[in-house]
């Protein structure tokens, strides 16, 4: 199991594993997979689609960037929040299919071109160390368990689960949620990253050392973004032009950045988990994966282009070391396995109804009153 530790360490000690009582559905899965990577003579990283793709992302952004700087004093006002915009949903992009395979390690067998395309992400303005951390390690291990999983610890601003604490605001949360995404990468940039870095803690857990060399990348790559997305554009076009473009790119990479995740993970018949003490959850690692995502609009070309295949979250929390290319054609073996060993396989058919699912949990956890809070 990619990434699976046998226990986690957080502050006051407590213990959470996984009970092995069904180990056969991801070795009969494990296997499976295998037979179709051998059968068909394939890699299981990244293939010349994914590598095409890179090249149109990032020149794109690129282009989009100069170009908003260079021609600022010809482009209509319209023209130039128009490119800012597409240019936060292309940063978006390259996270999805670039960053992501790439930080997983899925992205070429070639270790250091995984390094080199993980650093888009501190050029974006994030850190690809303490992304790995929180996300490869933390969150695909212990996927929606509250106290541990970092993606859904966003209390008191919004409430992601039932054990978590109520407050009356979060009777509004299905409408105010769309202005906390807006908000998400920009405070991923400016204060989540420094949060983590500065506490050594993701959360409640603490950090992997960080030696002097990730130390050095850190600063270096945060004085990189304000020298490049700040000071230069206020420089060239000024101050109220950069703040107006610069909070349209960063409302458009938010929402997008934290649709596609929420979309996996807090919705109608996704499993949440708490631990807050010694916890053994009573599924084996795989099977809790599989009952804590979803999958949305398996159908759709364009979502799957543009988020990276990410819309298969099932097949890449079962399989994070493969490459997202090769999830549309696995997740009808994850179907089958599914099907024989009893497990619900969760999955919305188009975006819409995927959104709609994530609102009516959001609304379902904000109405929850203090008085009724169970943990899970």
């Amino acid at each position: 199991m990619v990434y699976l530790c046998a226990q986690i360490e957080i502050d006051h000690m407590s213990k959470v594993t996984f009970r092995k009582n069904n180990t056969q559905f991801y070795s009969t899965l494990k296997s499976r997979v295998d037979a179709y990577f051998k059968n068909n003579n394939l890699d299981k990283t990244g293939n010349w689609s994914l590598y095409i793709k890179s090249l149109i992302l990032i020149p794109l952004a690129f282009g989009l960037f100069f170009s908003v700087l260079y021609f600022h004093e010809t482009l209509p006002v319209y023209a130039s929040l128009t490119m800012c915009g597409i240019l936060g949903l292309v940063f978006a992009s390259i996270g999805f299919n670039v960053m992501h395979d790439a930080c997983h390690g899925s992205y070429s067998k070639k270790q250091w071109l995984n390094d080199l395309m993980g650093y888009s992400l501190n050029i974006m303005g994030g850190n690809a160390f303490i992304w790995k951390q929180k996300h490869n390690i933390i969150h695909h291990t212990y996927t929606n368990v509250d106290g541990i999983d970092d993606d859904i610890a966003k209390s008191p601003v919004i409430r992601q689960c039932h054990t978590q604490t109520w407050a009356p605001a979060h009777r509004w949360q299905h409408i105010y949620v769309f202005v906390v995404y807006a908000i998400s990468s920009i405070a991923w940039v400016f204060v989540m990253d420094f949060q983590k870095y500065l506490s050594r803690h993701i959360y409640r857990t603490k950090m992997g050392d960080v030696d002097k060399k990730e130390q050095v990348i850190f600063w270096t790559s945060k004085l990189y973004y304000l020298l490049v997305f700040i000071l230069l554009p206020i420089w060239v076009v000024g101050f109220k032009a950069w703040i107006i473009g610069f909070a349209v790119m960063h409302v458009t990479m938010g929402l997008s950045l934290a649709l596609t995740f929420q979309l996996a993970h807090v919705v109608e018949g996704a499993h949440f988990e708490e631990a807050y003490d010694d916890k053994n959850i009573e599924n084996d690692w795989a099977i809790h994966q599989v009952m804590t995502t979803a999958n949305f609009a398996p159908k759709n070309l364009l979502v799957r282009w543009y988020v990276g295949g990410l819309n298969y979250q099932i097949e890449h929390h079962l399989f994070p070391k493969i490459s997202h290319v090769h999830y549309p054609a696995l997740s009808e073996i994850v179907k089958e396995v599914c099907k024989e060993y009893g497990i619900v396989y969760n999955e919305f058919q188009t975006t819409r109804s995927a959104i709609v699912s994530h609102l009516k949990m959001m609304k379902e956890f904000g109405n929850t009153p203090p008085q009724v809070q169970t943990a899970a």
